[in-house]
């Protein structure tokens, strides 16, 4: 009887072992079933991010033409002004005292008209009579001559002190916002010295630089002949804010520096931005985002490839075995995905998801995944 129930004890192990053995088998031979997908060609919008510094349309540094003392300040940091609109008040003993005597002069010389005019009237009737000679007629006409010129050197001596004498009062040259003001009241100042500077910020300039090697991507990648061509036909740019946000406004390049940088090795870009509501401040710093097309790529997941010596490899489905391919990728700017330039060809099919389990010339099952899925 002890034996009978062995047996019947082992035949029952063995038939519950071979049906988890069984389910087994088939839990495996279902995860071994690898997601791929099928690659066709289809453009795509790429985005290269540069830092860039942000500069007004003018950027003006407002300095004395006079030496003296700060006698009044009429604005702010930070305070918008218009074109013409007074600054800073200069006191200038000097530009005064010139003044003075440029009145004075220009009195004297007036004086000197009038003596000089007077001996021509007195000497003319003399000199037709024949009492005194054609000669001192002629040295009273020239004293004449001399002291009308002398009047017009005291004339032209009292418009330059008078100028200088508006010098005083320091004036903006463009309409903008007041910048930082390092001097205050009573500050001896002259023309070395930065009063402050008015930034004119309607538009902005976003200015940004590429290496010789981006460079020459992008610019090839631009319609046109010529570099004026390319860059009338440059895509619209974005910014990106301090605080990671995307400004409102698209931005339009503008101008690239015909030579490079002999230290950096790099080409300015200038890029304007509408600045309506004056939400960016010249100074400030920034990011570019430049868009790029890429015609006839393969967009595949990032997840699909992998890192081998600075190479992207992917997995590509030959009938049933997996064989690894280099690929040449660009990320796209949704930050999960590659465009595939080189590597691939139209209709070939690649192992989408799982790859970290795979080995090159791996048998595999698989199923495709719809491309916009």
């Amino acid at each position: 009887m002890k034996k009978i129930v062995q047996i019947a004890f082992i035949i029952l192990s063995v038939g519950i072992l071979g049906s988890c053995s069984q389910k087994q088998a088939q839990v495996e031979q279902k995860e071994n079933i690898y997601t791929t997908l099928v690659v066709s060609r289809e453009n795509a919008t790429l985005e290269n991010i540069f830092p860039a510094t942000i500069k007004g349309q003018q950027d003006i540094e407002i300095r004395p033409r006079i030496d003296g003392f700060i006698d009044e300040i009429y604005i702010d940091e930070g305070a918008e002004v218009k074109k013409g609109e007074r600054l800073f008040k200069i006191n200038s003993p000097q530009a005064e005292q010139v003044l003075t005597t440029a009145k004075a002069g220009l009195k004297s010389a007036e004086a000197q008209v009038n003596t000089a005019q007077m001996n021509v009237d007195r000497i003319r009737p003399l000199a037709e009579k024949g009492i005194v000679g054609q000669v001192q007629l002629e040295k009273a006409k020239d004293a004449l001559q001399t002291a009308l010129a002398g009047l017009a050197q005291a004339e032209a001596a009292l418009k330059n002190a008078q100028a200088t004498i508006g010098w005083t009062h320091v004036i903006s040259p463009v309409d903008g916002l007041i910048g930082e003001i390092p001097y205050r009241l009573g500050s001896l100042v002259s023309s070395v010295n930065v009063l402050t500077t008015v930034a004119n910020t309607s538009n902005i300039y976003a200015h940004f630089s590429l290496n010789e090697k981006e460079l020459a991507v992008y610019l090839n990648n631009l319609k046109g002949e010529t570099q004026q061509e390319k860059i009338n036909n440059a895509p619209e740019i974005s910014l990106i804010l301090a605080d990671g946000s995307i400004y409102e406004e698209k931005g339009k390049l503008e101008t690239i520096t015909g030579s490079l940088n002999i230290r950096t090795g790099s080409a300015n870009f200038r890029v304007e931005f509408p600045n309506k509501k004056g939400l960016l401040r010249s100074g400030a710093s920034a990011k570019v985002i430049t868009p790029r097309v890429v015609e006839n790529a393969f967009i595949i997941p990032q997840k699909s490839t992998f890192a081998q010596l600075n190479k992207r490899v992917a997995y590509v489905v030959e009938n049933d075995t997996v064989r690894q391919r280099v690929v040449e990728v660009l990320p796209t700017p949704d930050g999960h995905n590659y465009a595939v330039t080189q590597g691939l060809s139209e209709g070939e099919r690649i192992v989408a998801e799982g790859i970290i389990t795979l080995r090159n010339g791996q048998k595999i099952s698989y199923q495709d995944l719809a491309v916009n899925q």
